[in-house]
C-alpha cells in the first residue's frame, strides 16, 4: 500500500509539472508556492505512516533525490548562460563582476551572520556553522523565476543580457559548490573537535584542492564531449548534427560521477562542464535542445521534492520549530541576504552601462532575491548523515520553515519586482 501511494504522489507531481506553469502564469503565484500548498493539503489527508517523509529515518533517500535535483539544475544553469568566461580575457572576467562579488563577499558574510546569530541563540558552534552554510547559497533549483530563461542561439545570440538575471543565475551555478567547504567545516567541528587541529587541512584540501579538482574535471569533460559532439571526424559521433539532446544527461552524470570519484566537488564540476560545453559553437541550436531536456527533468524533480516537502510539513516536519527558528528564517530573508548582497554589489562599483554593471534598482533586486530551496535540504541531509550532533529535529524544522518562507516571499514578489527592474533598465537605455 505504501509503495502504491508513493507512485500516486509521484504521478500527481508529474501531472502538475505538465500543467501548472501555464495555469499560474497569470497570477502572482509561482509553481513552487502552489506545489507546497498542494502538499500541505495532501498531508492533512489520512495517508499511511509508512510514507518516506521523515528526514531522519530516510536521510539517505532525501540526500540522493535532492542531490540529483541540484546537479540537473546546475547543468541547466550552465547551458543557459550566454555570457562567455574566457580565462585569458580580463574584460570577460570583469563582465562577471556581480558574480564574483556575490560569491566572495555576500556568501561568506551570510554564513558568518547566520552562524553568529545561531550561536547567540544558544546553538553549539558546529550546529551554528552548519546552519549558516546550509542557508547561505542561492538555490539554482527554486530561483528559476529570477534567472535567465535559457540559451539564446542563432539570430538571437547577440541580444543583451539582463544583468539581474545573469547575476543570480551565475551566482546560483557556482555557490552551491563553494558552500561545501563550510558544510565540511561544520562536520569537522562536530567530529574532529576544535579548529586548531584541522584548519590547515580544511583550507588546503576542502577549500582549494577539492574545488580545483571539480573545476578541472568539469572543464575536461565538457571540452571533450563538445569536441566529439560538434567536430568528431566520424559522423556517427557528431550528435549535435542530429540533435540528440540526451547527451546533456550523460554529460552531467559523467562530470558529477568523475569529480566525486576524484574526490572533487561534483556540483562545481557539473556547472563547469555545462559552461565548457556551451563555449563550443556558442550560437548552435543544439544548446537550446539540450537545455530543454534538462529543464524538463529539473521541473519534474523540483515539483516532486516540493510536493513531498509540503506533505512532510503537515506530518511533523515543523514539530521542533520554535521562536529561534522563526527568527533565523525571517532574519535571513529580510535582513541578512539583502544587506550582504548590497555590501557586495556596492563594493568596487562598475559602470552600469558596461557588461556586469548594475544600477541602484538592479543592485537592490539582486541582493533581495537570494532564494533558498532544494540545495539547503541536500546539504543538511549530507551533514546529518555524517554526525549525530548535526542530525537534529530543530535544524530540519528551521531549514524547512526558511525554505517555505523564501518560496512564499520571493515567489509572490518575483514577477512584479522583475517587471519594475526591467522597466527601469529600459528607461535608462532610452
Amino acid at each position: 500500500m505504501t509503495a502504491d501511494l508513493t507512485f500516486l504522489v509521484a504521478g500527481l507531481s508529474l501531472l502538475l509539472a505538465v500543467v501548472l506553469p501555464d495555469l499560474v502564469s497569470r497570477w502572482a503565484l509561482s509553481a513552487p508556492i502552489v506545489l507546497v500548498a498542494v502538499g500541505l493539503l495532501l498531508g492533512l489527508t489520512p495517508l499511511p505512516d509508512g510514507l518516506p517523509l521523515d528526514p531522519q529515518r530516510n536521510q539517505a533517500t532525501i540526500e540522493h533525490v535532492t542531490e540529483l535535483a541540484v546537479i540537473v539544475s546546475l547543468m541547466g544553469v550552465g547551458l543557459a548562460l550566454d555570457r562567455p568566461l574566457r580565462w585569458r580575457d580580463r574584460s570577460s572576467w570583469a563582465a562577471w563582476s556581480p558574480t564574483w562579488r556575490l560569491l566572495v563577499v555576500a556568501m561568506p558574510l551570510s554564513i558568518a551572520a547566520i552562524a553568529l546569530l545561531g550561536w547567540g541563540l544558544g546553538l553549539a558552534p558546529a550546529v551554528a556553522v552548519l546552519l549558516g552554510a546550509v542557508l547561505a547559497p542561492t538555490d539554482p533549483v527554486l530561483a528559476s523565476d529570477v534567472q535567465v530563461a535559457g540559451p539564446r542561439t542563432g539570430d538571437d545570440s547577440a541580444d543583451e543580457d539582463d544583468e539581474v538575471r545573469f547575476a543570480l543565475t551565475s551566482e546560483a551555478g557556482l555557490n552551491d559548490g563553494l558552500a561545501f567547504p563550510f558544510v565540511m567545516a561544520a562536520v569537522l567541528l562536530a567530529t574532529e573537535g576544535p579548529i586548531t587541529g584541522w584548519w590547515a587541512t580544511w583550507v588546503a584540501w576542502y577549500v582549494v584542492g577539492k574545488a580545483l579538482v571539480g573545476l578541472a574535471v568539469g572543464v575536461g569533460v565538457g571540452w571533450a564531449l563538445a569536441r566529439v559532439a560538434f567536430r568528431s571526424p566520424r559522423r556517427a559521433l557528431r550528435v549535435a548534427e542530429r540533435g540528440e539532446s540526451l547527451l546533456a544527461i550523460a554529460a552531467l552524470v559523467t562530470a558529477y560521477g568523475l569529480a566525486e570519484v576524484a574526490s572533487g566537488y561534483g556540483f562545481l564540476s557539473v556547472f563547469a562542464c555545462a559552461m565548457a560545453f556551451r563555449s563550443a559553437e556558442r550560437a548552435h541550436e543544439y544548446h537550446a535542445a539540450m537545455h530543454e531536456v534538462v529543464e524538463r527533468l529539473e521541473r519534474l524533480l523540483t515539483l516532486f521534492v516540493l510536493l513531498v516537502l509540503g506533505i512532510a510539513l503537515t506530518r511533523g516536519l515543523l514539530g521542533s520549530l520554535d521562536w529561534r527558528g522563526v527568527v533565523v528564517a525571517v532574519a535571513l530573508v529580510a535582513l541578512v541576504r539583502p544587506v550582504a548582497g548590497l555590501v557586495a554589489l556596492s563594493s568596487w562599483h562598475r559602470d552600469e552601462r558596461a557588461p556586469g554593471g548594475l544600477s541602484r534598482v538592479e543592485r537592490l533586486a539582486t541582493a533581495f532575491f537570494g532564494v533558498r530551496g532544494v540545495g539547503s535540504i541536500y546539504y543538511l541531509a549530507f551533514a546529518s548523515g555524517r554526525s549525530e550532533e548535526l542530525d537534529q529535529n530543530w535544524l530540519w524544522s528551521t531549514v524547512a520553515f526558511t525554505i517555505v518562507l523564501s518560496v512564499l516571499v520571493h515567489g509572490v514578489l518575483s514577477a512584479p519586482l522583475m517587471r519594475r527592474v526591467e522597466a527601469a533598465r529600459e528607461a535608462t537605455i532610452s
